[in-house]
C-alpha cells in the first residue's frame, strides 16, 4: 500500500502573527527570573547573526535569527531543518552595562551543549538542554563587545535527556529542536552578591536561606509589607499573624525584598501543605490538610510557530487561563522543563503543576508501548537501561530540575519515569529524589513497569495510564490512586490542523458536538465513579493539539477552544463535589 505524502500547514498564533509582522519587536523582554529579581537587567534577545558550520570550521555568518526561538521555528526567521552534525553559531554585539562591579551573562537554555566566547576569549561551556546557566564575564567586558555562542545537539546518542524530539518526527514524536531557546541576558551585581535564594514554608510562615558568591554568611534584612526581619548568618524567619494558604482557588503570594550589603533582590513565597492521609479507608493526597481532587490536563509545551516557546510569555498565561476556564486546576508538564516565567504564571494564577522529568535513553515501541498496552506491565526494572553514562545523566538532570523548580509553590508532584521509557531501578531513583525533596508527592513510574504488588512499589502514588479500555478502580489500593493519562479523544478543527493528511489520536470524532458528548460521558460514567472508589487525580490527554496529534482541547495555533467552558465547568463541579 502506497504511503500518503504528508502535507503540513504553517500555523501562527495571534501573538506570533503580530511578531512576524513587526521585525523590530524584541521578543521575550520580560524579566526571566522572577524568583530573584534585580533592578539591573539587559536583555540580549532579538536579531543575531547566525550560521551553521561543520565541526572545527569557521562560521560564515550569512543569516540572522530571532533569539530566543529555535531555528526550526517560523518565529526564529530561519524555519528549517538543522542537521545534527552542524554547529549552530550565534553572534551579536552589545555595549557594556553601566552599573555594578561585576557583570553576569545568563543563558536561559540551549539545546544541548553550548560554548560561550566573548571578545575572542572562551568564557565557558554548559551541557544539557533544559537548564539555565551563567558566567561571570567581568574580566572579558569592554565598552563594545562581540558575543558568540556555539551550540551542538547530539540527539542521536540518547545520553542527555531529550524529551519528545525525534529526527523522524510523526505521531507522538515531534520536530527536533536545537540551539538557544530561552532568554539571553546580562545583569550587574556588586562585588559580593546573592547567588542562591531558597525558601521553605509551613502554615505559619517562611524560612529564607541566602547563599553569597564568596561563601561568607549573609547578613542583612528581609522586608515584607511594612515588616522587617533580620537576616543573620544566611537565615531569616518570617512569621505571619494571619497566614493565607495558597491554592488554585486562592493563589495568594507573599512578596518580599531582601537586602545584603549593596545587593537587593525581590522575591516571593506562598504557604501550602501537601500530605497523604487515610480518609474513609482510602489513601488520599491532600492540599492544605483536605482531600483534594487534582483535575488536570497533559501539557506538552509545544507551539505551532515557536515550537519550544510561545511567541510571548502571555502564551503561557493564555494556556493556563483556558484550562482554568474549563474547570481544571492542574497541568501535568509532560517531559519538558519550561522557563521560570511559566511556573511563575502558575504560581500567580493558581494552577497546580505535576512536573515530569525529561526522558533519555532508548525507546522501543514494542517494549515500551505495545506490550504494556495489552497487559504486560509488571517488570523488574533494576536491569533495564544499564548504560552508566545514560543513567548518570538522567539522575544529574533530575537533581538539577528538582533543585531549581522547588522554589515554586505550584509544583506539587514529581514524575520520575514515564511509560518505561529510559526507566531503570525506580527504587533507587525514588530514594534519591526523596532526599532532595521530601515535601512533594513523587510518582516513580507513571503508566506501567511496576512491581506486581503495590506495596513493593517505591512511589508515593500508584499511577496508571488508561486509553483503550474503561477507567475502573481496583477494589484495594494501598497508595493514592492517580490516573496520570487517559482520554486522548481526537477532533480535527479544519483550518487549524498542522498535518493536512494524517491524524493521531486514540478515538476520533468528526463533529464537535459528538466530541463534547463523548468527553462528558467519559468523565460522568468513568472518572466520577472512580473518585468514590479512591481516585485522587486524573490527567486528560491533552491541553492542546501538537503537530500530528489532534486530541487537544485547544488547537495547535491556540485560536480555537474545542469545548464549551460552561459545560466543562459543570463536569469539574461534579468531580469536586464527589471528592467532598
Amino acid at each position: 500500500m502506497k504511503k500518503k505524502k504528508q502535507e503540513y500547514a504553517m500555523l501562527d498564533t495571534e501573538d506570533g502573527e503580530r511578531l512576524l509582522q513587526n521585525e523590530s519587536t524584541i521578543p521575550w523582554m520580560e524579566y526571566p527570573r522572577p524568583q530573584c529579581k534585580r533592578a539591573s537587567y539587559t536583555c540580549l534577545n532579538g536579531w543575531w547573526e547566525f550560521a551553521t558550520a561543520e565541526e572545527g570550521k569557521k562560521p560564515n555568518y550569512t543569516e540572522r535569527i530571532r533569539v530566543p526561538f529555535v531555528p526550526q521555528s517560523r518565529l526564529s526567521g530561519i524555519g528549517r531543518y538543522v542537521p545534527q552534525s552542524a554547529v549552530l553559531c550565534y553572534r551579536r554585539t552589545f555595549s557594556a552595562p553601566a552599573h555594578g562591579e561585576r557583570v553576569i551573562l545568563h543563558i536561559g537554555a540551549a539545546d544541548q551543549s553550548a560554548e560561550v566566547v566573548l571578545n575572542g576569549q572562551r568564557v565557558g561551556s554548559h551541557r544539557g538542554g533544559y537548564a539555565p546557566f551563567s558566567f561571570d564575564v567581568t574580566q572579558y567586558i569592554k565598552d563594545e563587545n562581540e558575543l558568540e555562542i556555539f551550540v551542538r545537539d547530539a540527539l542521536d546518542n540518547e545520553i542527555l535527556p531529550y524529551g519528545k524530539q525525534r529526527e523522524a518526527r510523526g505521531g507522538m514524536w515531534y520536530t527536533p529542536v536545537s540551539g538557544i531557546w530561552q532568554t539571553v541576558w546580562l545583569e550587574c551585581v556588586p562585588k559580593t552578591y546573592i547567588t542562591d535564594l531558597r525558601v521553605s514554608t509551613d502554615t505559619q510562615g517562611a524560612d529564607i536561606t541566602v547563599i553569597l558568591n564568596d561563601g561568607t554568611n549573609a547578613c542583612g534584612e528581609v522586608t515584607l509589607g511594612d515588616q522587617t526581619y533580620p537576616l543573620t548568618d544566611g537565615h531569616a524567619r518570617i512569621t505571619l499573624d494571619e497566614p493565607r494558604l495558597w491554592s488554585p482557588e486562592n493563589p495568594h503570594l507573599y512578596e518580599f525584598s531582601l537586602c545584603v550589603g549593596e545587593d537587593r533582590v525581590e522575591s516571593y513565597f506562598a504557604l501550602r501543605t501537601l500530605e497523604i492521609k487515610e480518609i474513609d479507608g482510602r489513601a488520599r493526597i491532600c492540599l492544605n490538610g483536605t482531600s483534594y481532587f487534582f483535575h488536570g490536563l497533559l501539557d506538552q509545551g509545544y507551539f505551532s510557530d515557536g515550537i519550544f516557546l510561545p511567541a510571548t510569555p502571555k502564551g503561557f498565561e493564555a494556556d493556563i487561563q483556558a484550562a482554568k476556564s474549563c474547570g481544571f486546576n492542574m497541568l501535568r508538564k509532560h517531559i519538558k522543563i519550561e522557563p521560570s516565567l511559566f511556573y511563575y504564571a502558575c504560581d500567580r494564577l493558581g494552577m497546580i503543576v505535576f512536573q515530569d522529568m525529561v526522558n533519555n535513553g532508548g525507546y522501543s515501541f514494542l517494549r515500551d508501548t505495545a506490550l504494556p498496552t495489552v497487559g504486560f506491565k509488571s517488570r523488574n526494572d533494576k536491569r533495564l537501561h544499564r548504560d552508566k553514562a545514560t543513567r548518570a545523566a538522567f539522575l544529574s538532570e533530575m537533581k538539577e530540575t528538582v533543585t531549581r523548580l522547588s522554589f515554586h509553590p505550584c509544583v506539587c508532584y514529581w514524575t520520575i519515569f514515564n511509560e518505561g521509557w529510559g526507566q531503570f531501578d525506580h527504587e533507587a531513583a525514588y530514594q534519591q529524589l526523596k532526599k532532595i525533596d521530601s515535601t512533594r508527592f513523587i510518582d516513580s513510574v507513571s503508566g506501567w513497569f511496576m512491581p506486581r504488588r503495590a506495596k513493593d512499589l517505591q512511589s508515593d502514588v500508584e499511577s496508571v495510564h488508561i486509553y483503550f479500555k474503561p477507567v475502573k478502580m481496583k477494589r484495594q489500593t494501598e497508595k493514592p490512586y492517580v490516573l496520570s493519562e487517559f482520554g486522548g479523544y481526537s477532533y480535527r478543527c479544519e483550518g487549524h490542523c498542522y498535518n493536512l493528511v494524517g491524524n493521531y489520536g486514540y478515538r476520533s470524532f468528526g463533529e464537535r458536538a459528538d466530541f463534547e458528548d463523548a468527553l462528558e460521558r467519559l468523565y460522568t460514567n468513568e472518572v466520577l465513579p472512580a473518585i468514590r472508589e479512591g481516585l485522587c487525580a486524573a490527567v486528560y490527554t491533552q491541553l492542546s493539539d501538537v503537530e500530528d496529534e489532534t486530541n487537544g482541547l485547544l488547537t495547535y495555533d491556540r485560536r480555537v477552544l474545542k469545548v464549551s467552558p460552561a459545560r466543562m465547568q459543570k463536569i469539574a463541579t461534579a468531580l469536586f463535589e464527589e471528592m467532598k
